[in-house]
């Protein structure tokens, strides 16, 4: 028997004007989405990922991550940098070193969460 195809868009236009009101009254101001979309856009590059990752488990200094990650200590400054001009890491200055850390518990929560997704999907 062959399945029956489901559309997936409305087969009937109507405008649900309480929910679109509501809804609309809730969002949050554009600056923000916009802000929230460059976290995003960061996050959509497999290296800074692996960098996040490795900082949910631990705070590391530069040539930590570089070890780990198999890469120049160059590529990776690189992409920190990225990072903290977005406020999702922050550093420390020890001495010579500089460690590196998520910026809060909301980064750390969006690394776990994403990552439990991923694994339950």
């Amino acid at each position: 028997m062959a399945q029956e195809k489901v559309l997936e868009i409305c087969q009937a236009e109507c405008v649900h004007s309480e929910r679109v009101t509501r809804v609309k009254r809730e969002m949050h101001a554009e600056k923000l989405l916009l802000e929230l979309s460059d976290v995003f856009k960061l996050l959509g590059d497999h290296t800074r990922v692996r960098i996040l990752h490795a900082l949910s488990l631990s705070e590391l200094c530069v040539c930590d991550i570089a070890s780990l990650l198999e890469l120049s200590m160059s590529a990776v400054s690189h992409q920190l940098r990225l990072l903290k001009a977005a406020k999702i890491i922050r550093f420390r200055k020890e001495g010579k070193n500089v460690y590196y850390t998520l910026d809060d518990e909301h980064v750390f929560n969006l690394i776990r969460e994403g990552m439990a997704h991923v694994q339950d999907g």
